[in-house]
């Protein structure tokens, strides 16, 4: 019975350290869009207030930050590394 070494290939790992720093910074973007879209609270949870509920802030800005973090990150998966 005979034993045979097979030849083992290191191979270059899949991201590098400037790939990983833009996915952070994409995570970061994407977890403050969803910070500011939960918003804040009203006064009294008896009464409706539009101007909280439905502020420009949580309908416009905070989605688009979502958006510009996936973004981000497409970005840092596809970025070739230098090494």
């Amino acid at each position: 019975m005979s034993v045979t070494k097979k030849n083992i290939v290191e191979s270059a790992p899949l991201f590098g350290k400037e790939n990983y720093q833009w996915m952070i910074i994409g995570a970061v973007i994407i977890a403050l869009g969803m910070f500011l879209m939960s918003g804040g609270k009203n006064q009294d949870p008896k009464v409706f207030d539009y101007k909280v509920v439905y502020s420009t802030t949580r309908v416009t800005i905070a989605p688009i930050l979502i958006l510009l973090g996936l973004v981000v990150e497409v970005y840092a998966i596809f970025k070739k590394s230098k090494a």
